[in-house]
């Protein structure tokens, strides 16, 4: 959540500035700002409440423009969505803060800067860091010693891009807990909170740790450890092309990415696969040795990436590896009899997640030896913090609703469910070979269920006016429908659960009417007949049905179900292609819905804090 986004270059970096921030609205915002140091060296800034079209709007009106300048996207915590609590904050005309991130201690500061006569024009957190600067500065500091200093009195986590007109051509950033990344092209430097806003001009970039500060200029990078002493980082370099991050021919981003899941699990499964066998190596140098050590599976994750561990939990356990999944949030506020050879597993789309970071800080204390990641970006905080990782190659997801990042989770899961398998004395080489077969199809089965769109499109006219929906799965379905529930609520804002069918009878059967349509998924498998006793339980009180079904199962449609029929599949594989489905149908309520589907209200794509 929030972005950041700053330049210092010999030309106007307003344009810049701009096209960073589209790039990271993605990660949720409600307001958005920049502010450069003009011709004059004066501050010209612009703030504005909602889309950042609304800021390029008043941009195009104001007409300003400066060659040091920063910018960013809020999503508000400290203070309400106003325009005066947008960022960047201004102290006296001299220095500009921008900040992701939150300040723990602001209302000590607050107090202590007020009796030194600083005013408050804002309700933010931010603002105390603004005015920090600005004291050291006047007592006689150097900019980044000014900046040094206040980030030592800060108490939480954040990451800072400041700029002064009293040092026109320099910026400054500073991280501790959110991402921050530096980099260079041509005589101009760049800071950004990812590598999605600097890919127009640099696929070039340093990614500062914990406790560094940058001194940017055009005459180079300079970054000083936690210490105060010049630090060397390794320059790294992304493949995310420019044009991997803009929509096409497509209507929205999570249109686009959903259609993208053909090809997303075809890259995740290239070179990680044989004909018959996952190739153990491509979870890192020391896999093997890991994984033999390894007696259990520790899974913490958040919101969807925690759904794709509960189907993890239901395929590892089938061939007896013990499996623990835990909503990250909740992980590390309580104790746990932690099992040292169990591998902890950490799932996340931007390896960002404050939650799950701090889960496996936590779980390490715990005692957990060895730690894996499954994550979609490889210059992550998550990647660096773990032993093993294993990428997704997804490519860029910047709908706010995950869908080819899941999907891509659950073939990595999978994928280190059969190694995992492999030290166990039930082993089947022959099975490992089925499910690789399986997976090998998956993408033309993916490809095929795509083309239920407009099947799907229709059938969601049946949401229209409804309020509720529920949502029913089976087995390793169970997390499916909730993922499908979590989906349709998150961008249409229609309330949905999910339940395992078997629980009707145990409560959610209460508010069953023909007001709110039931959501069945089932595929065929053991548990078919029991599910179809579950489906006659709503009908018989008046529900509405939609029920995506194989092609094979029996289904029927009348005046009170509606079937879209799946073709079949193996149940190896069976969560990953019944997601597509539940996606497309969030999708098309919410277009009849009228909601924002890429940015849907209050959510933000990357959790950067608690």
């Amino acid at each position: 959540m929030c972005g950041i986004v700053g330049a210092v270059a010999d030309k106007n970096v307003v344009p810049f500035l701009l096209q960073g921030l589209k790039q990271l609205e993605y990660r949720g915002y409600d307001s958005s700002g920049i502010a450069v140091i003009g011709s004059g060296g004066e501050f010209a800034r612009t703030r504005k409440v909602g889309k950042v079209g609304e800021l390029e709007q008043a941009l195009g009106r104001s007409e300003i423009a400066g060659t040091t300048g920063i910018a960013h996207t809020r999503w508000a915590t400290h203070g309400r969505v106003t325009e005066k609590n947008a960022h960047p904050h201004i102290c006296w005309d001299k220095v500009a803060v921008v900040c992701n991130g939150i300040v723990e201690n602001y209302e000590e500061l607050r107090q202590e800067q007020k009796e030194f006569g600083f005013d408050f024009t804002s309700e933010t957190d931010t603002e105390v860091i603004v005015h920090q600067i600005y004291r050291y500065l006047e007592q006689g500091k150097e900019l980044v010693d000014a900046v040094r200093a206040t980030t030592q009195r800060l108490d939480g986590a954040y990451a800072l891009g400041v700029v002064s007109v009293d040092y026109p051509d320099r910026l400054i950033a500073a991280r501790n807990g959110p991402p921050l990344l530096v980099g260079a092209s041509d005589g101009q430097v760049f800071i950004a909170s990812d590598t999605s806003a600097l890919v127009s001009a640099t696929n070039q970039f340093y990614v500062l740790e914990n406790g560094d500060v940058a001194d940017v200029s055009r005459e180079g990078i300079r970054i000083l450890g936690a210490d105060g002493q010049r630090v060397e980082r390794p320059l790294r370099r992304t493949s995310l092309a420019a044009d991997g991050v803009t929509l096409g021919d497509y209507r929205h981003y999570m249109q686009k990415e959903i259609f993208e899941q053909p090809n997303a699990v075809t890259e995740t499964l290239e070179s990680r696969i044989s004909s018959e066998r996952v190739l153990e190596e491509t979870f890192g140098p020391e896999a093997q040795d890991i994984f033999d050590s390894t007696d259990g599976v520790q899974i913490v994750a958040c919101g969807t990436s925690y759904h794709a561990g509960l189907v993890a939990k239901y395929w590892y356990e089938h061939v007896g590896i013990p499996c623990n999944v835990e909503i990250a949030s909740e992980y590390r506020y309580r104790r746990h009899a932690a099992r040292p050879h169990s591998l902890l597993v950490t799932l996340s789309q931007s390896g960002e997640t404050a939650d799950t970071l701090a889960a496996l800080e936590y779980a390490r204390e715990l005692g957990f030896e060895h730690t894996l990641t499954i994550c979609n970006t490889p210059e992550s905080s998550l990647v660096r913090a773990s032993e093993l990782a294993f990428m997704m190659h997804a490519g860029p997801e910047i709908g706010v609703a995950s869908t080819k990042a899941f999907t891509t989770q659950l073939v990595a899961l999978l994928l280190l469910g059969l190694v995992l398998w492999r030290r166990r004395k039930n082993y089947d080489p022959r099975f490992e070979a089925k499910v690789i077969r399986q997976l090998r199809s998956l993408p033309g089965k993916i490809e095929q269920t795509l083309k239920l769109d407009k099947q799907i499109q229709a059938v969601a006219e049946l949401f229209a006016d409804k309020q509720h929906a529920l949502f029913l799965g089976r087995g390793a379905q169970y997390p499916i429908a909730l993922e499908g529930a979590l989906k349709l609520k998150e961008i249409s804002y229609i309330h949905a659960e999910a339940y395992p069918a078997g629980e009707l009878k145990h409560g959610p059967l209460a508010l069953v009417d023909s007001a709110m349509p039931v959501v069945a998924v089932a595929p065929n498998n053991q548990l078919l007949e029991k599910l179809k006793s579950n489906i006659q339980e709503v009908r018989a009180r008046g529900g509405r049905m939609v029920v995506f079904a194989d092609v094979n199962s029996g289904f029927r449609e009348d005046s009170e179900t509606s079937v879209i029929d799946v073709a079949p599949v193996d149940d190896s594989i069976s969560p990953i292609l019944y997601t597509i489905p539940l996606q497309l149908l969030a999708y098309h309520v919410a277009i009849i819905k009228g909601t924002d589907v890429d940015k849907p209200r209050n959510l933000a794509k990357s959790v950067t804090v608690e």
